[in-house]
């Protein structure tokens, strides 16, 4: 074998070993990343998780918001993502506690009693209007001692929340807006910056409050973050003072 030869082989050889080097490094980052994922969703491999689905109460007949669907499929494609299954439930018919799987939770409390059962037992410090008068107070939320109105298609709130309980191994996932449309821009923000989220809070639990800004022209997709408002949506609300005799 001359030089040329041998050269020419070593090369290939180098080559080889370098290509077989990057796709080894390439596998671990990427089975990391998962895993990462998989332990921030509370969802190994196999798992089951369960989409609790809410109706949208203008409709006359039971339905689901066109926006939710979306919001439910950018969900189902993060829980495809970590290689768990997902079982599609009505919020009307879930009859079951919380912790045995990950539940993702799509619509506010006027429109999802489980959200609105979630919010009671978990999150005692959020507050928001269901009744539809006023109309200037529909949707409010009120978080701590903050209040946070709606003006539709120009400035809505969406909180986004993941929540676990001590001895429950699987958490909550909680996209609770003022409208479908902000519901689905929290699923958006989540498949966005999941991995941001992941290495700040960990497995543990985060309440944010976001703001979907001119909705009736950019749809779901501008998104600021208002506050973390965890701490405040975690402490009871004082109890309203009773109304003093005359």
């Amino acid at each position: 074998m001359n030089d040329d030869v041998r050269n020419i082989v070593l090369g290939l050889v180098a080559t080889a070993i370098s290509a077989s080097l990057g796709w080894l490094a390439r596998t671990c980052l990427w089975r990391r990343r998962l895993r990462r994922e998989q332990t921030f969703f509370g969802l190994p491999e196999h798992a089951e998780s369960l989409l609790v689905v809410n109706r949208d109460p203008a409709a006359t007949e039971p339905a689901v918001h066109r926006y939710d669907v979306f919001a439910l499929l950018e969900l189902s494609a993060l829980i495809k993502e970590c290689g768990a299954h997902a079982e599609v439930a009505t919020q009307d018919t879930v009859r079951q506690g919380f912790g045995e799987r990950t539940e993702f939770c799509v619509g506010g409390p006027a429109s999802n009693h489980r959200t609105a059962a979630h919010l009671s037992a978990m999150l005692p410090g959020l507050r928001i209007t269901t009744d539809p008068e006023p109309v200037a107070e529909r949707g409010m939320f009120r978080i701590g001692g903050e209040v946070y109105r709606m003006e539709r298609g120009v400035s809505e709130y969406v909180l986004l929340a993941r929540v676990t309980t001590e001895g429950r191994a699987r958490p909550v996932f909680l996209f609770c807006g003022q409208s479908a449309i902000t519901n689905q821009a929290a699923t958006r923000y989540l498949a966005r910056h999941h991995a941001r989220l992941a290495r700040k809070y960990g497995d543990g639990t985060f309440v944010l409050l976001l703001k979907v800004l001119n909705s009736q022209a950019y749809g779901p997709d501008v998104v600021e973050l208002v506050a973390d408002v965890t701490r405040a949506a975690r402490s009871p609300l004082p109890e309203p003072e009773p109304a003093s005799s005359a």
